[in-house]
């Protein structure tokens, strides 16, 4: 499947009907998703026949992207129990098979470590709750095999790879995206905003 057919599949897919801001819950977009997720398979071989776990899926788009590229399994893990009917929603509308769980990811995540090959996100960006983004991270290090993928403001570019790398991990962008936030809650006084994020994949040592 070509990026912009990926793209293209991604379109139909629904985001939150009442998103949470204490959770920082924004929706990806299926031009993000599909350039992240596509970078995975053509860059790296990270989704063809690879067992995935989308943690924060919301409405499932990433995990979907996943399994639409061949991936052996999908997981998605995410507390928002109506996020959650959302992602199963899609998944039935994209005729995909995705595993759903509801799980807080930085308490009391169920995977096993080691129990999947790749992880990948759109974490919280940490805006409201600082240090949730690396939590997110580091939850998805200890499941996975070998790498995390995950969205990160490029204004904490720095902390993000220096964190990683004080606890052995390997952190390298692999593209530079736009992200655009619509106007979804109350204290939005825009439209919406572009903001400058990276692409980021987290290496495991000893697994590339």
């Amino acid at each position: 499947m070509r990026l912009w057919e990926l793209e293209a599949e991604l379109q139909g897919i629904r985001s939150f009907a009442e998103p949470k801001i204490e959770w920082e819950q924004y929706p990806t977009s299926a031009h993000i998703a599909a350039h992240m997720i596509y970078t995975m398979d053509s860059s790296f071989d990270d989704i063809s026949d690879n067992v995935i776990a989308d943690f924060g899926c919301g409405g499932g788009i990433l995990g979907i992207a996943c399994d639409l590229l061949g991936a052996a399994h999908v997981v998605g893990v995410d507390i928002d129990s109506i996020a959650l009917d959302v992602a199963r929603r899609n998944a039935d509308t994209a005729e995909v098979d995705i595993d759903l769980i509801r799980a807080d990811i930085c308490g009391s995540c169920p995977l096993r470590v080691n129990s999947v090959d790749v992880v990948v996100m759109n974490p919280p960006f940490g805006t409201r709750n600082k240090g949730v983004d690396m939590g997110f991270v580091f939850a998805g290090l200890r499941v996975a095999r070998k790498a995390v993928y995950s969205l990160h403001k490029s204004s904490t570019r720095a902390h993000v790879v220096r964190s990683a790398e004080k606890h052995g991990y390997g952190a390298t962008v692999v593209a530079e995206l736009r992200y655009d936030i619509p106007a979804m809650y109350k204290f939005h006084k825009s439209r919406s905003k572009d903001i400058a994020v990276d692409f980021i994949r987290f290496s495991i040592p000893d697994s590339g």
